[in-house]
């Protein structure tokens, strides 16, 4: 059994990887050394969009229940998302029944979306 010939046609891959790593260790590595270091009180606060920050306790401090709730749904929406490419792939090949149970899918992302803006969850006052 000759392992040799089918483990040369992932070198080329294997390269690739290899070279994009370099490539980002290299550009991490080079704006380290060459970007300019000119620290000041503003650089060194925390970014809240354009809005004035706001005070933090020692230790961080605590973040609001509404940025969990809302990381949360969005996981939950992108991963029901993410069930519509292998039906997309395999959308011939399942025919009628396929096409029914998507739209039964889709209409219950739908139901899910239509009771958390209902309720208020997507509100960020």
């Amino acid at each position: 059994m000759d392992t040799g010939g089918s483990l040369a046609l992932f070198m080329p891959i294997v390269g690739l990887f290899v070279l994009a790593a370099l490539f980002a260790v290299g550009s991490v590595g080079a704006a380290a050394v060459v970007g300019p270091k000119r620290y000041n009180k503003a650089k060194l606060e925390a970014y809240e969009c354009g809005i004035e920050p706001s005070p933090q306790a020692t230790g961080g401090g605590r973040f609001p229940v509404k940025f969990y709730l809302t990381a949360m749904l969005f996981i939950i929406f992108d991963i029901e998302i993410i069930f519509l490419y292998p039906w997309a792939v395999a959308n011939e090949s399942l025919g009628v029944f396929g096409l029914v149970e998507m739209v039964l899918f889709i209409a219950t992302v739908f139901i899910a979306y239509a009771y958390v803006w209902r309720r208020g969850g997507l509100d960020w006052d």
